[in-house]
C-alpha cells in the first residue's frame, strides 16, 4: 500500500470519527435542552404547589449514572428510542422484570455506548490496511454492540422462565390450600403475595404487580393479562383463565386445581424421563472415550504383554 492510499484511509477514519462525534454531540445537546425545559416546568409546578421548604433541608445532587439514565429516558419515546428499544425488546425486559423507565433507559444506553465504542476499539486493535477490513471491523463492531445487550437479556429471561415453570406447582398447591380453608381468590392471592414471596420470587413478583393493578380499579382479567402472557407459558395462561372464571362465576376451585397440579407433575415426570434418555445417549460417547481404554488395558493387558514377550524372544533367537 502506497502513501496516498494510507493517507486516504486515515482521512476516512478521521472523517467517520468526526461524523460520529457530531451526531453524538447533536443528540446530547437536543436531549439536554429537552431535559432542561422539563426540569424548568417541574420546578415551576413544584414551587407553586409545595409549601416553603425548611432552610436547612438540602437534597443531594444526582450522580453521573443517574444523569445518564435520565438523559437516556428522554429518548425512549423518540423514533430513535423506539427503534433501539422496540416492542420485542420491551417484552424481553418484561420477562426479566425490569420493564420500567430505568430498565429501558439502561438498555438504550448500553446499546448506544456499545455500538459506538466497539467499532472504535476494533479500529484501534486490528489491522485496517484495506477498505474491506475497515468495513468488516465497523460492521461487526456495530452489530455486536447492538445485539450484545439483547443476548444478555435473553439469557436472563430464559432463566426466569425456568424459575417460573419450577414455581408453578407450588403456586397451585398454595392456591388449593388457601381455597380449602375458606379464603376467596383475592384473599388467597394477597396471602401469597405477602407471606410466600420468598419461596416464589418470580411468580410472587408478578402476582404483586397483578394485585397492584387490580387495586387501582382494573378487572381481574385485565390485571392477570400480564401474568398470563409475560413468560409465554401455556400452564400460566391456564391458571390465569381459571382464576378469572372463578372470579366471574364462582364455584369450587379445589378439584380443578388438584387435577391441574397432577397433570403438571405428570408432565414434569415425562420431561425428566426424556432428559434422562437424552443424557444416557450423550454419556455413551463419554464412556467410550474414558472407560474403554482402561477396560482394554485391564482385560487385554496381560495378553498384549505375553505377545510382545514372545515376539521379542523370537527376534532374539533369529
Amino acid at each position: 500500500m502506497n502513501t496516498t492510499q494510507h493517507t486516504l484511509i486515515i482521512l476516512a477514519i478521521l472523517l467517520m470519527a468526526a461524523a460520529l462525534l457530531l451526531v453524538g454531540g447533536a443528540l446530547i445537546a437536543r436531549a439536554w435542552r429537552l431535559k432542561r425545559n422539563l426540569a424548568t416546568i417541574d420546578q415551576k409546578i413544584a414551587a407553586h404547589d409545595r409549601p416553603v421548604a425548611m432552610p436547612h433541608a438540602q437534597t443531594e445532587p444526582p450522580g453521573w449514572r443517574e444523569r445518564l439514565i435520565a438523559l437516556s429516558a428522554n429518548w425512549l419515546d423518540t423514533p430513535v428510542g423506539r427503534q433501539l428499544v422496540a416492542e420485542e425488546d420491551r417484552h424481553l425486559l418484561d420477562q426479566c422484570g425490569v420493564n420500567d423507565t430505568r430498565g429501558q433507559s439502561q438498555f438504550f444506553l448500553a446499546r448506544v455506548v456499545l455500538a459506538i465504542s466497539l467499532p472504535l476499539l476494533g479500529l484501534l486493535l486490528f489491522d485496517r490496511g484495506r477498505w474491506l477490513s475497515l468495513l468488516l471491523i465497523l460492521f461487526f463492531g456495530i452489530a455486536l454492540g447492538y445485539m450484545l445487550p439483547k443476548w444478555v437479556m435473553q439469557r436472563v429471561a430464559r432463566k426466569r422462565q425456568r424459575q417460573a415453570a419450577d414455581e408453578l406447582p407450588l403456586l397451585i398447591d398454595l392456591l388449593r390450600l388457601l381455597q380449602g380453608v375458606g379464603l376467596s381468590v383475592d384473599q388467597s392471592l394477597h396471602v401469597i403475595e405477602n407471606e410466600f414471596s420468598n419461596v416464589l420470587p418470580v411468580l410472587g413478583e408478578e402476582l404483586t404487580i397483578a394485585g397492584r393493578q387490580y387495586s387501582t380499579g382494573r378487572s381481574r382479567e385485565q390485571s392477570m393479562r400480564r401474568f398470563s402472557s409475560v413468560f409465554d407459558n401455556e400452564d400460566l395462561r391456564a391458571v390465569s383463565r381459571l382464576l378469572v372464571q372463578v372470579e366471574h362465576h364462582g364455584g369450587a376451585v379445589q378439584e380443578p386445581l388438584k387435577l391441574f397440579s397432577e397433570r403438571i407433575r405428570e408432565q414434569r415426570k415425562l420431561d425428566m424421563k426424556e432428559k434422562i434418555g437424552k443424557l444416557t445417549v450423550k454419556m455413551t460417547g463419554v464412556m467410550v472415550l474414558t472407560l474403554l481404554p482402561g477396560l482394554l488395558v485391564i482385560t487385554g493387558g496381560m495378553g498384549f504383554l505375553a505377545v510382545i514377550r514372545a515376539l521379542s524372544k523370537m527376534s532374539g533367537k533369529i
